[in-house]
């Protein structure tokens, strides 16, 4: 008898107030809950797409105006018309051809599809259709591109792609947000530019890497630089509207910053608390890490259920001369405590594959953890991520 491994989740997924204990294996291993959580938590929710500054840069020469890409298992063609975003499915509306090979990017001020020329505005209106220009049956405006959802807020880009622009289906982007606006807003992300970048592939479920990173319950063992700049079990969890989850850590005296000597390691932002560092995890897949001098994010994308992609930026203020500085000091830091959490976190995933593993119980400081199984444990029973 086949077993369904999303069942096995839902039903272990908490009714009401916060789990016990964490989500069994098959939420972290299952190839088929994996299928789930693309198309139901990452295509039907609100996930981060990356930097407009990155997807559309302003200074080539000839200016990107369309991007395609894979918002959880849809792929979608993202277009830039003279600064104003729009997304659509990254399918033609003829035979249903791919508009632009996933990955890629192109110049061009229309969409030409590559398998019969079928050509679209940026607008996504029907302008070319060869064969059907002198057929007086044939409606243009009835050809016109999928629109989806996308939203730019604070300088990333977040599209949805389950359901059509405009469909009440398509879930509040207000909402999903929540009070975190008013959290991030002191640091002014928009107003910053990436000073680095690193890409890892790490060997761990998306979920196990969110969960490790809403807990410093592990941080003696395995973190003692960052132990020596911030205590362990300092700062307190948020409870506000909106779907995310995280809190706030203290610097410890004299400490003005997460870097190896607690010095600063860019420019100090605007408004920024001083002595705290914010931890924020805007499902499914932005963590915002803001600093008193820089703001570092992760941005996680699931290959498979043991693997999961993650670029990591570290975003500063500008210098007064356009220039970009480098961070240096928080890329040390960050990098360094970036391979000790993979490290956990694929040895988490190489147990979670036992057959003798079963779910184990929450830490008293392990609150915001449960907080992020219990909104992804409802996500599982009612079909849709909901703040």
């Amino acid at each position: 008898m086949t077993v369904d491994p999303m069942e096995i989740v839902r039903k272990a997924a908490p009714l009401d107030g916060e789990p016990v204990l964490m989500m069994p294996a098959e939420a972290y291993t299952s190839t088929e809950v994996l299928a789930w959580e693309r198309r139901h938590l990452f295509a039907g929710t609100w996930t981060c797409l990356g930097r407009v500054a990155d997807l559309f840069p302003v200074e080539a020469e000839r200016p990107v105006t369309q991007r395609a890409l894979i918002l959880g298992d849809i792929a979608c063609l993202l277009v830039n018309e003279q600064g104003t975003l729009r997304m659509y499915a990254n399918t033609c509306r003829h035979r249903g051809h791919e508009l632009l090979p996933e990955g890629s990017s192109t110049e061009r001020r229309s969409v030409v599809c590559p398998y019969h020329a079928w050509t679209y505005d940026l607008q996504g209106r029907l302008i070319g259709a060869k064969g059907f220009r002198d057929d007086e049956g044939f409606d243009f405006a009835e050809h016109t591109l999928a629109e989806l959802p996308v939203r730019v807020w604070e300088g990333w880009v977040f599209g949805h792609a389950l359901h059509q622009a405009g469909s009440p289906q398509v879930p509040s982007f207000d909402e999903h947000l929540g009070a975190l606006d008013t959290v991030v807003a002191p640091y002014a992300p928009g107003t910053l530019v990436v000073g680095d970048r690193h890409t890892y592939e790490v060997a761990a479920n998306w979920k196990v890497i969110s969960e490790n990173y809403h807990e410093c319950y592990h941080c003696p063992l395995i973190h003692p630089e960052l132990c020596q700049v911030s205590p362990p079990s300092s700062g307190d969890n948020y409870d506000l509207p909106g779907s995310w989850v995280g809190g706030s850590m203290d610097l410890r005296d004299g400490m003005r910053t997460m870097s190896l000597t607690g010095e600063l390691a860019a420019t100090p932002l605007p408004g920024a608390p001083p002595t705290t560092v914010e931890y924020l995890h805007l499902l499914p897949n932005l963590l915002v890490s803001a600093h008193p001098d820089y703001v570092m994010t992760h941005r996680m994308v699931p290959l498979a259920p043991d693997r999961t992609w993650v670029e990591c930026s570290w975003l500063v203020l500008p210098g007064a001369d356009g220039s970009v500085p480098a961070a240096a000091a928080a890329v040390a830091f960050w990098d360094l405590t970036n391979k000790q959490d993979w490290a956990a976190c694929e040895s988490v995933q190489r147990g979670l594959a036992s057959p003798h593993f079963a779910p184990g119980p929450f830490a008293p400081s392990e609150d915001a953890v449960a907080q992020l199984v219990s909104m992804i444990g409802r996500a599982y029973r009612t079909g849709r991520l909901v703040a």
